[in-house]
């Protein structure tokens, strides 16, 4: 049995069952980390950006763990320190297009804990404009306005 793949195509999901390989050639591969982080009272970080409720996530470095990057990324997003990885929770993978190539990218999520209690530095030029708290009940309603592997990811956690 063939192994399936969830990707996100104009923010619809869709199986991929045919060959993996032949999908992704017709791509720029694109590696990311991000965070689904918790504080002490067990809330979930979220990030407003362009228009939309997203988690923080970017593009792993030359010479960067996938570790390393998922926890850059919240620093440079939300400004939030002092974070320790739980574990790796799951890969998302979701498309895009950049001076009219496509782009595959895939995110490595990692659950992460924090006792940060400091102020939020949205990363402006990136796009985000706030960075929040939610309790677990309040995240149905962020998602909302968010993205479907977005979804998937708190999905997973909650």
């Amino acid at each position: 049995m063939s192994q399936k793949y969830k990707v996100y195509i104009n923010n619809s999901p869709k199986i991929i069952e045919e060959n993996w390989q032949n999908f992704c050639s017709k791509y720029i591969i694109v590696e990311a980390a991000g965070g689904i982080v918790l504080n002490n009272e067990n809330q979930i970080l979220m990030i407003f950006r362009n228009g939309k409720w997203d988690l923080p996530k970017g593009k792993l470095e030359t010479g960067e763990s996938l570790q390393d990057c998922a926890i850059r990324e919240v620093e440079e997003e939300s400004g939030i320190t002092r974070l320790s990885v739980i574990e790796k929770t799951l890969e998302t993978y979701h498309t895009y297009v950049v001076r009219g190539k496509g782009v595959l990218k895939r995110t490595h999520w990692y659950k992460m804990k924090t006792n940060f209690d400091g102020a939020f530095f949205p990363q402006i030029e990136e796009g985000i404009t706030q960075v929040s708290w939610f309790d677990k009940h309040e995240i149905s309603k962020k998602t909302q306005n968010s993205y479907g592997n977005i979804i998937d990811v708190l999905t997973k956690i909650l």
